[in-house]
């Protein structure tokens, strides 16, 4: 097998390995994996923490691990890398549809000028009714990458995960 099918295959094993806070999504999908090396006998995955303090990283790390010794690689090396760093523009759009039907609201673009001004003031809109009569409540969720908000069309709080 040629290096570059080798890479394919590892990418699809690493669709396996779930995001442990959004279960929904997976590691590659969610922009974290970044490159897939062979060095010699090793395999090299190069991820990007969401950001630098993210809780997750470590239980990724292993899952990453324990996914690619289940299909036979021992010699893996995973490597962090933080610049450039992460940013959800590098969440798929499928990647986003599925947030949005697990009920979280997919983050969505804002130009660069325009973020510190719009962050918190711009409606975001509900996943469970589309509406953008939306209010946040907190600007942290259950992780620091989400915010806390609720619709005032259908009554349902949500969490929203922040633009990066």
């Amino acid at each position: 097998m040629n290096i570059e099918n080798s890479v394919r295959k590892i990418f699809a094993q690493l669709k396996q390995v779930k995001d442990p806070e959004i279960p929904v999504l997976n590691v590659v999908e969610m922009g974290i994996v970044r490159e897939v090396n062979f060095v010699d006998d090793k395999v090299e995955i190069s991820i990007t923490p969401t950001y630098s303090g993210c809780p997750a990283m470590k239980a990724i790390e292993d899952e990453i691990k324990k996914t690619l010794q289940a299909e036979g690689y021992s010699n893996i090396i995973i490597n962090k890398i933080y610049s450039p760093p992460w940013t959800t523009e590098w969440i798929t759009e499928e990647a986003k549809k599925k947030l949005k039907e697990y009920g979280i609201a997919p983050p969505e673009g804002i130009a660069e000028d325009d973020f510190l001004k719009d962050a918190i003031a711009k409606p975001v809109e509900c996943p469970y009714c589309n509406s953008r009569q939306t209010q946040l409540t907190s600007q942290f969720g259950s992780t620091a990458c989400k915010s806390l908000w609720v619709c005032q069309s259908c009554g349902q709080p949500f969490e929203h995960f922040k633009y990066i």
